[in-house]
């Protein structure tokens, strides 16, 4: 078992390369965002980013999983697979760009954003460049190439970079009146430069991907499609809701708010402390990336569920340590937001267990992927959205942000337990509940800690000596959690 936890483990961390640089740099603009836009702005830019999210998931249509898991079947081509897979996202994409052209203006003034239609339009090409890609990302994941993953991902990354520095530093001070340039973005920063930034970063990636896509042979199987299209659409069904589940919160702030009119203020001010989160996503996001595939190659072994088992305590305790490092040095991690960011930032511990929650989820939910029951996963994320919506939807008019958190924590607490169940029926997996409860009550325990300290010895934050202290017991802590979680999973490890 060892050396397939290894291989995973180093698997990750490849992977990670680029999406940590991704997570790393967009962590570093949140000083920049929250300085040089207003929270009304900020806010514009996370709706955006909402609707990108959801749309995307429907235009790639589960075929990154499909992929997976066709091409890991005996006597199918894994190039007929993708072929068949990047022809039918390509016609769907470049169609769903030709309505969001035509259409551009419309959209825009229903949004309430008259005059940017650009933005919808930068918006349909970013959704059309980026599903067409994530098959090739796919293949990447399929052959193990995953250096050749992290460089293609980290070019992306850079491209969007530099873009936004441009922008938003040189840009304004360099551009004059009746300069070609005013057609794509204006001259003053607003929302518009976050979006026309990913946009070119998403053009140069498809432009990189052309050797490979030309090494496609396009073999068309109508049969194998259709077989792909029926694994692969309960899955994007099932996404879907699960996507809206996450990006619910930031599109129904608009109708729900406290403050109807400042909405997109609350918005900016929320996205800005969940972002403090982001490095429990990030890892999450690292690690499923590698995970996935692993699990599907894994699948035919005779101690599958064993190996299986292992990964979801190694995750949780891993998941653990983030959590208590984030919440630990909270009062610096804060200081990256500009002041009038950082009321909200309360909400992160909230935010840090809801996704702690959603990489177990992730984890448990893998039996109706190897199973073959992907139409399961469809009521188990309906029920984690409409969890999410009646949550929001109650509480979002009296308490703002702060229903939008514990909507998210609600929802996957109700996914993970409802998965975990079914997963016990139709693909029994021998996790050690008690171990990964203890592992979590851990957590807990330090977390409780901390805070019964700070509030006995530091209750309003006291002289520079007094919080280098406090940094010390904290990192004390963290190193009692750590070797604590260590020895929970050794214990349970020798004793099978």
């Amino acid at each position: 078992m060892a050396n397939p936890l290894k291989q995973l483990a180093g698997q990750t961390v490849i992977y990670g390369m680029s999406t940590i640089l991704a997570r790393i740099i967009n962590f570093l603009f949140v000083p920049i965002y929250t300085r040089l836009l207003t929270p009304e702005s900020y806010g514009v830019v996370t709706e955006f980013m909402a609707y990108i999210a959801v749309l995307q998931v429907a235009l790639v249509m589960g075929l990154e999983t499909g992929c997976f898991r066709f091409a890991n079947k005996e006597g199918v081509s894994a190039d007929k697979v993708y072929s068949n897979a990047f022809v039918t996202v390509f016609g769907v994409s470049a169609a769903f760009l030709a309505l969001m052209i035509a259409f551009a203006g419309p959209i825009s003034n229903a949004l309430g954003y008259e005059g940017y239609s650009s933005c919808i339009m930068y918006m349909g090409g970013i959704l059309a460049i980026d599903s067409v890609t994530a098959i090739m990302f796919a293949k990447l994941r399929q052959e193990n190439k995953a250096l050749k993953f992290a460089i293609l991902k980290t070019i992306k990354i850079i491209t969007e970079t530099a873009a936004n520095l441009v922008l938003f530093l040189v840009y304004p001070k360099v551009v004059h009146e009746g300069s070609w340039m005013l057609n794509f973005v204006p001259a003053t920063p607003d929302f518009s430069y976050v979006i026309f930034a990913i946009f070119i970063s998403c053009i140069v990636c498809g432009l990189l991907f052309i050797p490979d896509i030309l090494k496609l042979t396009f073999t068309f199987d109508a049969r194998l499609l259709r077989s792909m299209l029926a694994y692969s659409l309960p899955l994007m069904v099932a996404a879907l809701p699960g996507v809206v589940n996450d990006f619910l919160d930031r599109i129904l702030f608009r109708y729900f708010d406290t403050n109807a009119e400042a909405w997109r203020s609350s918005l900016g001010i929320y996205q800005a402390a969940v972002k403090l989160a982001v490095i429990m996503n990030l890892f999450i996001q690292m690690f499923r990336y590698a995970a996935e595939p692993f699990f599907f190659r894994r699948a035919r072994e005779k101690d599958s569920g064993v190996l299986y088992a292992s990964v979801q305590e190694y995750f949780t305790a891993f998941c653990g340590l983030v959590f208590l490092g984030v919440i630990l040095y909270i009062d610096i991690i804060s200081l990256i937001l500009g002041p009038q960011f950082r009321s909200a930032v309360g909400v992160v511990p909230v935010m840090l267990l809801s996704y702690m929650i959603l990489g177990m989820l992730f984890n448990v939910s893998m039996w109706y992927k190897l199973s073959g029951k992907t139409n399961m996963a469809i009521w188990i994320t309906l029920a984690g959205l409409v969890v999410t919506a009646i949550v929001i939807i109650v509480f979002m008019p009296k308490y703002s942000y702060w229903a939008a958190a514990f909507g998210h924590l609600a929802s996957y607490v109700v996914m993970f337990v409802l998965s975990s169940i079914l997963g016990a029926k139709y693909y029994p997996i021998p996790y050690r509940w008690g171990r990964i409860l203890l592992i979590m009550l851990c957590m807990g325990a330090i977390y409780g800690v901390s805070l019964l300290v700070d509030n006995s010895f530091f209750p309003s934050g006291g002289t520079t000596t007094e919080t280098i202290i406090k940094l010390i017991v904290h990192t004390i802590l963290i190193l009692i959690y750590a070797v604590s979680s260590w020895c929970i999973i050794r214990t349970q490890t020798k004793r099978h």
